[in-house]
């Protein structure tokens, strides 16, 4: 018997007071089984856009996901562009973003699936909170229950 297949939903956010400004991400995992949070962490960038936020938030995320030896990933966000360039509805045209994207592909490739899905910023406000928080405290912020086994 192989071990069930773990089931995430990772909801991401990034943003930036001024574009750009000081910015900050806000990163939540959850076990999509039992909605028990398995990490949260805010991601402190210093100076950057908006855009730049919310990939920096999804790669973090990613990260999370792949330090908890996820297999199949949702990855939710309130950033429509996100969620359409790395679907592949938009292209990436901004230099900036493009090697974020790539790495971001790269790891979502990784998983035995990896999905997009939009929310509005109502439904992604303790990501939001936590990128506030590395943003308000210019630092990284992890204090979630952490990568599980460590």
């Amino acid at each position: 018997m192989g071990k069930m297949p773990l089931r995430v939903i990772v909801h991401i956010d990034g943003g930036s007071r001024g574009n750009p400004g000081l910015a900050g991400a806000g990163v939540v995992v959850t076990d999509a089984s039992d909605n028990m949070d398995l990490y949260e962490g805010g991601v402190f960038i210093g100076r950057a856009t908006n855009n730049i936020a919310e990939y920096r938030g999804l790669l973090a995320g990613l990260t999370a996901a792949r330090d908890l030896k996820a297999d199949q990933v949702e990855i939710v966000s309130d950033s429509e562009l996100l969620v359409r360039q790395m679907t592949g509805m938009y292209r990436v045209r901004n230099a900036g973003l493009q090697p974020l994207y790539r790495q971001a592909k790269a790891l979502a490739g990784g998983f035995e699936t990896c999905t997009f899905r939009h929310v509005r910023r109502e439904q992604n406000t303790r990501a939001d909170a936590l990128a506030n928080r590395a943003m308000d405290l210019r630092r990284n912020v992890e204090d979630a229950a952490g990568p599980a086994g460590d």
